[in-house]
Formats: C-alpha cells, structure tokens, sequence
C-alpha cells in the first residue's frame, strides 16, 4: 500500500488532504504542529479525531511552540487582536 504523511492542522483545508490522500488508497501518518498557537488545544483535538476518523498509521505532533516568542501574529500574541 502507498503511504503519504499528512500535515493535519485540524482545520478544513488540511482535513480535504486526508480525505484526498485516504480516497487515493494512501495509508496515512499524520503530523501536527503546535507553534505556540492561542487554538492550540482546540486544533489539537480537531487533528486527532481527523486522525482516528481516517485510520491513520501513526498520529505525531511537532513541538515548535518556541515560535511564539518571535511575536508579531495574532494567532500565537494574546496581546493582539484577532481579526
């Protein structure tokens, strides 16, 4: 069977590429990426049901979460707003 890795956020654009990947007959290992997200545990629960919903292989996440100290985002600053 083909494998394909999946960077699986939990949101929709990301939950389309499983789909695809799993419709072309791919096993699938998902990884997730928390970069110090302000939704990290909300896209976190997201990317892990994707995960199981799919039947993926394997389910890692990618601690990245030192990004947040670069500032500049309101996805990651809780000091701006979000739009």
């Amino acid at each position: 069977m083909k494998s394909a890795v999946v960077l699986l956020s939990g949101g929709m654009d990301s939950a389309v590429c499983a789909a695809i990947a799993k419709n072309e007959g791919y096993s699938i290992y998902v990884l997730h990426v928390n970069y110090g997200q302000r939704t990290k545990i909300r896209e976190y629960n997201c990317a892990k049901e994707l995960s199981f919903f799919y039947n993926s292989v394997d389910f890692k996440v990618i601690n990245l979460d030192f990004l947040k100290e670069i500032g500049g985002s309101a996805l990651t600053d809780n000091s701006i707003e979000l739009p």
